[in-house]
C-alpha cells in the first residue's frame, strides 16, 4: 500500500508534512521520502529506507535541511519516492500510491517511440513512479497527462505532483480506489490520503476528492482540473484493515465499520447456533479487536484480552526480512494472561485471514498456556484472489493464500471453478472449506464475514466498492 501528504502555505510547512506523512506510517514499511520547494533553494528531496526504523526516527533531521513553503511526502511499500523530475512540464516532484501491472509494457511501448530512456533499479526494474511521470510528461499539460497516464496503465494510481512555482496537483485514482483528502487552514492548503493527518497538524476538512478528480492548489486558491467521474470502485480492504481507527473514507469510519462487522458476525453466529458458553471474546491485535468488541456487545459475552503484545521493542512483527525471523517475533511479543485463559473457551476476531503464517502460531501459543478451546472468526470473507490494484495481500502467488490453497487440497484445479461456492458458509464446499482450515490450524470452529455482511458493514452501494479479493469482481 503507501500514503502521501502534501501541503502548501504562506509559512514554512516542513513541520505539517513531516508529522502528515508520519501519519501514514501504518501504510507501508519500506521506504519514506519528503520532497518541499523554496523559492531560493528550489527542489529538494530525501528518501529512506524505514523497513528497521520507522518515518519519524528517519527524517528527525529533516527541519535543519529542508524548507519550503510547499512541500510533499509520502509513506511507500514499494519503490523509493518522490521522485524530482526534469520535463517539457517543468521540474516537479512527484509521489504515487497505487500499481502498475502493465509496467514491461508500457516501458517497451515508451522506449520504442521516444528513444528515451529510464534510470533502473536492480535488476533492471524501473521505478514504477519514474514510469508514470514518463506517461505524464508525454502530453502538454499535467491534467492531459496523468488523465493519459490513468487510462493506459492497468492497475491503480493516485498522486500528489510538487510543481516548481509552489503549488501541488493531487490527482486520485480514476475509479476512487484510494482516497485523498483535502484539508484548509487560513493561510494553507493541504491534500493526504488519510483524513485525521489533516486535522491533526491543524487543518480543517474541506472535501474529498471524487474518483479521477483533479485539483491544483496554492496557499490561496484551490481549483478543479478535472471533475469527479461517476464511477467508484474504493478498496474494501482499507475499511477491514489497513485504515486507522479513526480513518474516514467516502464518510464512513473505520472504527464504526469494523464494530458493526462484529456485531453482524455474532448476528449470524447467534442464528446458526454455530458457538454456545463462550468465557471469552477477544481480537487478534490490533486491528482485529474493535471487530472482536461488536461481536461482544452483540453477543453479551464478555470481551477480553488473554494476551498482550509487547510493542515497546517490537514495534512490527514483519520487520525482520525472513518468514522465520517474523513468526518468532511475533511469538515473542504474545504475552499470555493466563487467568483469561486457563480452561476457558474463547472466540477470538481477526481482521482476515490471508496466508495464515501467524495464526497457528497464535492458537498453538493460547492451548500451550491452558486454553479450552479456541475459536475464530474473520472479520472479511476468505481471499480468494491477490489484489492487482493496490497489492494488499503482499502474496506473491496466489497459491499463498490458504483458501485457494485449501480448494486445490480438496479438488485440485477443477476446484477453482467453485470459488463462489466454497466462499458461502451455507453450501457444501464452503462447510468442507472451513473444516479443513479449521482442523489444519486446530481451531475449534471457523467461520468468515459473508460479502453481504462485509458490504452491509461499510454501508455504501456495492456498485462503489471493489471487493475483487474476495470475489473477483473489481
Amino acid at each position: 500500500m503507501g500514503g502521501f501528504f502534501g501541503a502548501v502555505a504562506k509559512r514554512d510547512v516542513i513541520s505539517d508534512v513531516f508529522f502528515g506523512t508520519d501519519y501514514h506510517s501504518h501504510l507501508g514499511t519500506k521506504r519514506g521520502g519528503m520532497a518541499a520547494y523554496d523559492e531560493k533553494t528550489g527542489m529538494q528531496r530525501d528518501i529512506h529506507n524505514i523497513e528497521n526504523s520507522p518515518f519519524r526516527t528517519k527524517f528527525d533531521h529533516i527541519f535543519d535541511e529542508m524548507k519550503g513553503n510547499a512541500a510533499i511526502g509520502c509513506i511507500s511499500d514499494s519503490d523509493p519516492q518522490p521522485l524530482i523530475i526534469r520535463s517539457k512540464l517543468g521540474i516537479y516532484a512527484i509521489c504515487t500510491v497505487g500499481i502498475i501491472n502493465n509496467s514491461e509494457e508500457l516501458i517497451e511501448k515508451y522506449l520504442s517511440e521516444s528513444g528515451g530512456h529510464f534510470g533502473a533499479m536492480t535488476g533492471g526494474r524501473v521505478n514504477s513512479t519514474d514510469l508514470m511521470a514518463a506517461l505524464i510528461n508525454q502530453k502538454d499539460s499535467f491534467e492531459d497527462g496523468i488523465k493519459f497516464a490513468q487510462s493506459v496503465i492497468d492497475g491503480s494510481s493516485s498522486m500528489l505532483i510538487l510543481k516548481n512555482d509552489g503549488s501541488i496537483i493531487a490527482a486520485r485514482d480514476k475509479v476512487g480506489r484510494t482516497p485523498i483528502h483535502i484539508g484548509k487552514c487560513e493561510d494553507g492548503f493541504c491534500a493526504s490520503f488519510e483524513s485525521f493527518a489533516c486535522q491533526k497538524v491543524g487543518y480543517n476538512l474541506y472535501k474529498e476528492l471524487g474518483p479521477g478528480e483533479i485539483v491544483h492548489f496554492d496557499a490561496e486558491t484551490i481549483t478543479q482540473l478535472t471533475p469527479p467521474g461517476k464511477e467508484m470502485k474504493i478498496c474494501s480492504f482499507l475499511w477491514t484493515y489497513y485504515g486507522y481507527p479513526n480513518s474516514i473514507y467516502e464518510g464512513v469510519n473505520v472504527e464504526v465499520m469494523r464494530n458493526r462487522n462484529g456485531r453482524i458476525l455474532a448476528q449470524y453466529d447467534k442464528k446458526a447456533g454455530n458457538v454456545e458458553e463462550l468465557d471469552y471474546v477477544s481480537g487478534v491485535p490490533d486491528s482485529g479487536t474493535p471487530h472482536a468488541i461488536g461481536y461482544a456487545n452483540e453477543s453479551g459475552v464478555p470481551f477480553g484480552r488473554p494476551f498482550i503484545k509487547y510493542t515497546p521493542t517490537w514495534a512490527r512483527s514483519f520487520t525482520p526480512p525472513n518468514q522465520v525471523e517474523r513468526a518468532r517475533v511475533a511469538k515473542m511479543k504474545q504475552l499470555p494472561v493466563h487467568d483469561l485463559i486457563v480452561d476457558k473457551k474463547l472466540l477470538f476476531v481477526d481482521d482476515s485471514i490471508v496466508r495464515g503464517t501467524q495464526l497457528k502460531e497464535t492458537v498453538d501459543f493460547l492451548y500451550t498456556n491452558g486454553a479450552k478451546e479456541v475459536h475464530m472468526r474473520s472479520a472479511c470473507p476468505p481471499v480468494m484472489y491477490s489484489c492487482k490494484y493496490l497489492n494488499f495481500s503482499r502474496a506473491t502467488s496466489e497459491m499463498e493464500l490458504i483458501a485457494r490453497r485449501v480448494i486445490v487440497e480438496l479438488e485440485g484445479e477443477e476446484g477453482l471453478k467453485y470459488i463462489e461456492e466454497y466462499s458461502d458458509a451455507s453450501t457444501e464446499r464452503g462447510k468442507s472449506l472451513r473444516k479443513t482450515i479449521a482442523e489444519k490450524f486446530n481451531f475449534a470452529s471457523l467461520e468468515f464475514q459473508s460479502l453481504e455482511g462485509a458490504i452491509k458493514a461499510i454501508g455504501l452501494e456495492p456498485c462503489k466498492l471493489c471487493t475483487y479479493c474476495w470475489n473477483g469482481k473489481g
